[in-house]
């Protein structure tokens, strides 16, 4: 038989079985996994991942491949679980795309989607690593490319991108230490390849067996042996302890004030943590991400919409479980005297407190509260006798008296409200005096600094006597709405006048956003010099979202 073509209802009836056999052989593919701190099983999240595509191509009632494939990839979208199960969205979010016009699929239009698929794949993950399931997608698409010039019968191409595949599997280990170590193949490359020898038992009118016993079984010792890799590193060494799954609902209101940008979006995840995966179509993202505080990563994305589908596991309580008793109990480290633990929005005001003496900042603030988890694993964190808390934040206060109840350490919570404050009371620490004489001292400084806070309304209202309408700037100080102006710069100006005694304050710290540019501050900066002459300026670029600027006087 020979086939130059294929339609809708062929290319449904190959993923059916593709899924098939994946889940089929789901529990093998789990027992490869070799990494110190698995996401979850690399076969179970593929399989899981493919079945919600799966169900989408049941759906589908017209006899059109592009419209098959699409439906294939929204469902794998929706469905994709792990760093494995998002990947392989990914090259078929790819894959689809390139045949989304498509009735029926010759060799040359499936040798597009698959290389589309690698595309697709490869920009979706921050730091590609070969040796892995984007090896076996690139590899077996570039042979899919070649074969196309030449070979028209759908059946043949099909045989010789599997077997493509599978040569790209075995040489794994050639390409990832850890593999070669352990003495086996890539478990998600070999999850790809199931999916498309399924691909071609379709094809054939074959129905394929359990992936062979005697090589099963010889895998599967050699995975026995991959619990030793669990020893390639310490529980305490693991940077980023939370793997963070969730899903962002677009929202057409918050996208009108945060267009979405798939890359600006990974590059700002990128910079809390690892491991990252963001990949997002016309209704939603999806995100993997390795982090220190989930809630940090799901704030970047609740700017675009509501959060769905969020899935949160501590990865060095996994690493513990796995590695077991088998490793020697290390000494843990000794406690430092003094932990600081704070709370900041903006990388710059987190370099701010670090400098300034924080053993731990963790990000949060306004419409980002942390958690009292999240102070906890803090306090943890800063591995001290006694500990600092300063929530900069009136709605963290509680979480953070919460977090110090519970602690085994003794902790003193300082309750400042605003940065400035965090700033000037870290500025009264003193190492060598008692916790209680410190917390004395801190509370004190933290009243001696004013604050004020340019930000912008999200509605029309009436209050303290002004009249703010939606969208335009207020300046707050010490709490209270003083001035509003849809003009930054003038609010900004009304403010720092109302603010500023000349002749008892010395300092003024501007800490402008992440909106801000460099001649907006420079403006605000010759217009302080010259209306406030004997004032000292310091000028920091905070980064923080929300407030245009933070204002401390002193």
């Amino acid at each position: 038989m020979t086939l130059q073509n294929i339609d809708g209802k062929t290319l449904a009836e190959m993923i059916l079985q593709g899924a098939h056999n994946l889940q089929k052989n789901s529990q093998m593919i789990d027992a490869l996994n070799v990494f110190p701190v698995p996401d979850g099983d690399t076969g179970t999240n593929m399989n899981l991942s493919m079945t919600s595509g799966a169900e989408e191509v049941k759906n589908v009632d017209e006899n059109h491949a592009g419209a098959v494939s699409k439906a294939f990839a929204k469902g794998l979208l929706m469905g994709a679980r792990g760093n494995s199960g998002v990947i392989l969205s990914q090259i078929f979010r790819g894959f689809s795309r390139a045949i989304e016009e498509k009735e029926f699929l010759t060799t040359k239009d499936l040798a597009e989607a698959f290389n589309g698929g690698v595309t697709t794949a490869y920009k979706a993950v921050m730091k590609p690593v070969e040796g892995t399931i984007l090896t076996v997608a690139r590899e077996s698409a570039e042979a899919a490319a070649h074969l196309a010039e030449e070979e028209e019968e759908i059946i043949s191409f099909v045989e010789g991108v599997v077997s493509a595949a599978r040569e790209s599997l075995k040489g794994t280990p050639e390409l990832l230490p850890v593999l070669k170590e352990v003495g086996v193949v890539d478990s998600g490359g070999q999850g790809l390849l199931t999916i498309y020898e399924g691909f071609l038992a379709n094809l054939r009118g074959e129905e394929l067996p359990e992936l062979d016993q005697t090589v099963s079984m010889g895998e599967m010792v050699s995975a026995e042996h991959h619990k030793l890799a669990q020893d390639f590193m310490n529980t305490e060494d693991i940077e980023f302890g939370y793997c963070t799954e969730f899903m962002v609902k677009f929202e057409e209101k918050k996208l009108k004030e945060n267009p979405f940008d798939e890359e600006e979006f990974r590059q700002a995840l990128s910079k809390i943590g690892d491991s990252l995966l963001v990949v997002s179509d016309e209704d939603l993202i999806k995100v993997h991400v390795h982090v220190e505080y989930p809630g940090e990563a799901m704030n970047l994305g609740q700017q675009f919409g509501s959060l769905i589908n969020m899935k949160i596991e501590n990865m060095r309580e996994q690493h513990t479980s796995i590695v077991g008793d088998k490793k020697e109990v290390q000494k843990p480290k000794e406690k430092a005297e003094y932990g600081i633990v704070t709370v900041s929005m903006g990388d710059g005001i987190k370099r701010l407190f670090e400098s300034l003496g924080a053993s731990v900042v963790i990000q949060g603030g306004q419409t980002m509260n942390p958690s009292t988890q999240d102070i906890s694993e803090a306090i943890k964190q800063a591995h001290a006798k006694h500990i600092i808390i300063l929530p900069n934040n009136k709605n963290i206060v509680m979480a953070a008296q919460q977090a110090a109840d519970m602690a085994e350490e003794e902790v003193a919570v300082i309750a400042t409200k605003t940065i400035p404050q965090g700033m000037s009371a870290l500025l009264g620490f003193n190492p060598e005096a008692d916790l209680n004489t410190n917390k004395d001292e801190m509370t004190s400084l933290m009243g001696e600094v004013k604050t004020g806070q340019i930000t912008y309304a999200v509605r029309d209202t009436q209050i303290e006597g002004l009249s703010i309408e939606k969208g335009h700037f207020m300046g707050i100080a010490d709490g209270k709405i003083s001035a509003t102006d849809k003009d930054k710069f003038t609010t900004a100006k009304t403010l720092l006048n109302q603010m500023i005694d000349e002749d008892e304050d010395e300092i003024l710290t501007i800490i402008s956003g992440e909106e801000v540019d460099e001649k907006e501050v420079a403006e605000l900066e010759a217009y302080v010099e010259e209306t406030f002459e004997d004032l000292e300026v310091e000028i920091h670029k905070g980064g923080q979202p929300i407030y245009a600027y933070i204002f401390a006087v002193e």
